[in-house]
């Protein structure tokens, strides 16, 4: 009796490959930074945020996202970099927002910009630098050194670990 087999085409690259580790890229100012790119669902642009009173700061507010409720989390005042907003041709506000899910919560994390998804070798990654500023020190869980430039690998759970009830 035959047996069913992985009837994948060969072109298309097997999941759980262990010696590679795969990163949506993002900026914030001139910084690279990779999320796991298991972690991301979506990446969108918001154009409108309902704002939360009281809320953390780096809450920048609610949207709708296909029928969901998403926290904004603006990843700028997560890394305690000063805020810029960007304007398109009419003068709105455009927001890059990268959509992840947490603990059953949806939640999007405003960043400059959205780069390309790197695939980078597992062996390449190192230990976050000592002389890295202490608050992204705290929210990264290693680099990976490129030509030009370091990408730096974020933790999502650590961006997402707010103190939501010393906030309230």
């Amino acid at each position: 009796m035959l047996q069913p087999t992985d009837r994948r085409p060969a072109a298309e690259p097997a999941l759980g490959n262990f010696d590679s580790l795969d990163y949506v890229t993002v900026t914030i100012g001139d910084q690279l930074l990779g999320l796991p790119i298991g972690r991301v669902h979506d990446v969108f642009i918001a154009n409108r945020i309902t704002l939360v009173p009281h809320a953390p700061a780096e809450i920048i507010g609610l949207l709708n996202l296909r029928g969901r409720i998403v926290t904004a989390i603006c990843l700028r005042r997560r890394l305690g970099q000063p805020v810029t907003l960007r304007q398109d041709r009419d003068g709105k506000t455009e927001l890059v927002a990268v959509g992840i899910d947490h603990e059953g919560e949806a939640y999007a994390l405003i960043v400059d910009a959205v780069g390309e998804v790197m695939r980078m070798d597992r062996s390449s990654l190192e230990p976050t630098p000592v002389h890295l500023d202490r608050s992204w020190a705290a929210l990264a869980t290693g680099v990976h050194r490129l030509e030009d430039r370091l990408l730096v690998v974020l933790d999502v759970d650590a961006i997402l670990a707010l103190d939501l009830h010393a906030a309230a």
